[in-house]
């Protein structure tokens, strides 16, 4: 490799290793807010933090790897400008089109693992994602209930407790409810039970031959004492019973023959990142040209504005193929195939002088 080669391939790597570094610490804030708030909802059990948390961002880095091959190929080329350092390369006969080789070295690498997290790792990671959570809430542990503490009801309507629970948290022992329903409250004992999971995502503790006692809280003697052979009481809510047919969690060669039109939609939204990222990172060595005093962060904002518009323009296409709106046939070629000849076209002119005009 000639040591110009490795200069600029080692700068260019550089700087779009710092950007990612960059959009993952803010991505992982925004990820981990969401995480946070389901945990504290009860929909999630804390347990699984970690593990969704990295789903979560193995799913967004079809949209984060672009973005941050582009921003870091414009800082690369923006700082060699800055510091005068392009004019002397392109005095020894070296243009745009011989940057085309180191180039090559970084994009196809990035390109590569876009298509695979977009083509496969991603909708892995949403497909596990879902197992878990639909796994996660059929178990009594993740509803919040813990053998010898007292765990509070929805909305804080009252407390539950456990004596006892089997290894897998879905069956247990000698369990106490207390609720309170505007001015009565009631309790409800039971020797055993287990727990249900509803078609709405919603757990319910099934008590089997127990007793319940009904009165008023303020004082007074209209209370009443029942037995029962069963009685369901609702648990905090879990997240929603995540569908593992939906195409979202679907294989992408699953899609192929799939006809249905979102199943369509979805293939075509995970074909579309990586030539985005290609059409993106040959764009940013011509925005990125600049002179020796002047500000780069401009063009820099430029680039993202257009990265947001293609990035918008995808996932608004991929609505209407859902909807029916454009055709299948169609799909989403009508925004990658035009920005892939942008991208080319200002690539290769860039540098090139303008022919003089001819007197008249």
């Amino acid at each position: 490799m000639p040591k110009l080669d490795r200069y600029l391939l080692s700068e260019f790597v550089q700087s779009v290793f710092a950007t990612l570094v960059i959009l993952l610490i803010v991505c992982i804030g925004g990820a981990l807010t969401d995480v946070l708030g389901d945990i504290a909802r009860g929909r999630l059990p804390a347990g699984l933090l970690l593990s969704q948390l990295g789903l979560v961002l193995l799913n967004w880095l079809p949209v984060i790897l672009p973005l941050a091959l582009m921003l870091g190929l414009m800082l690369a080329m923006g700082r060699l400008y800055r510091d005068a350092e392009m004019p002397v390369i392109a005095s020894i006969g070296v243009g745009p089109r011989r940057l085309l080789r180191p180039l090559s070295w970084v994009v196809l690498p990035v390109v590569a693992v876009v298509a695979a997290c977009s083509l496969w790792l991603g909708p892995w990671a949403e497909r596990i994602s879902r197992e878990m959570i639909n796994e996660a809430n059929r178990n009594l542990i993740v509803a919040g209930l813990e053998p010898g503490r007292f765990t509070e009801l929805p909305g804080g309507s009252g407390v539950a407790f456990v004596g006892e629970m089997d290894g897998e948290g879905q069956r247990f022992d000698r369990v106490f409810v207390y609720r309170q329903r505007g001015d009565r409250i009631n309790v409800v004992t039971s020797n055993q039970g287990e727990l249900k999971t509803g078609e709405d995502g919603l757990r319910y503790l099934v008590l089997n031959q127990g007793f319940e006692v009904e009165g008023p809280g303020a004082g007074g003697k209209d209370f009443r004492l029942m037995r029962y052979a069963s009685n369901e009481v609702r648990m905090p809510a879990g997240k929603e019973k995540y569908a593992l047919d939906e195409p979202e969690a679907q294989p992408t060669l699953a899609l192929v023959g799939d006809p249905r039109p979102e199943a369509g939609a979805q293939l075509h939204r995970r074909l579309a990142p990586p030539l985005l990222a290609l059409a993106f990172a040959l764009m940013a060595i011509p925005l990125a040209r600049s002179m020796p005093r002047q500000p780069r962060y401009g063009s820099m904002l430029l680039g993202f504005l257009g990265y947001l518009v293609g990035v918008m323009l995808m996932l608004v296409g991929t609505g209407w193929l859902a909807g029916g709106k454009i055709p299948l046939g169609l799909g989403l070629w009508w925004l990658v195939l035009p920005l892939l000849a942008f991208g080319a076209w200002i690539y290769l002119r860039d540098g090139s002088m303008r022919r003089p005009r001819a007197r008249a």
